[in-house]
C-alpha cells in the first residue's frame, strides 16, 4: 500500500515504514503527525484518486529529528569589474517516520455502495 500525500506544499510517494524528508514542521522530535490531504490511494492494485483529496483517509508519522540539508553555495562575479559575491544556504528539513496510511470504513463503504447502484 502506498499513497501520494501533500506535506508542506509538496507532494511525496510514501510507504508505511518509509522515512521522508520535508521542510521543517512545527512539533518536537517523538511527535506524532498527521496528514489529511492524501491525492492517491494504492491498496493491492486498486487505485483511489482524490478530487482533489480522498475523503477520510490520513497518514500518520512521528517526527524524528529536525536535520539541516547541505550547503548551497551562491558565487556571483561581473568579469573585469573586481566584483564578487559568495553567500551560502542551508534549508532547515524535518525526518520524518511513516508508521500508517488509513481509510475511514465510511468511505470503503461508500465506495462500494456507489458501485453497487451503477451494476
Amino acid at each position: 500500500m502506498y499513497a501520494i500525500v501533500e506535506i508542506a506544499g509538496q507532494q511525496f510517494l510514501v510507504e508505511k515504514k518509509d522515512e521522508i524528508f520535508v521542510h521543517r514542521l512545527e512539533g518536537e522530535a517523538g511527535s506524532k503527525v498527521e496528514f489529511d490531504e492524501v491525492l492517491l490511494l494504492d491498496d493491492k492494485g486498486k487505485v483511489n484518486i482524490g478530487k482533489p483529496h480522498i475523503e477520510g483517509s490520513k497518514v500518520t508519522g512521528k517526527i524524528i529529528d529536525h536535520v539541516r540539508g547541505d550547503k548551497v553555495i551562491v558565487f556571483k562575479k561581473r568579469r573585469r569589474k573586481g566584483f564578487q559575491k559568495e553567500t551560502g544556504h542551508r534549508q532547515d528539513f524535518t525526518k520524518i517516520l511513516i508508521e500508517n496510511i488509513s481509510v475511514k470504513a465510511a468511505a470503503k463503504a461508500k465506495k462500494t455502495k456507489e458501485g453497487e447502484a451503477e451494476e
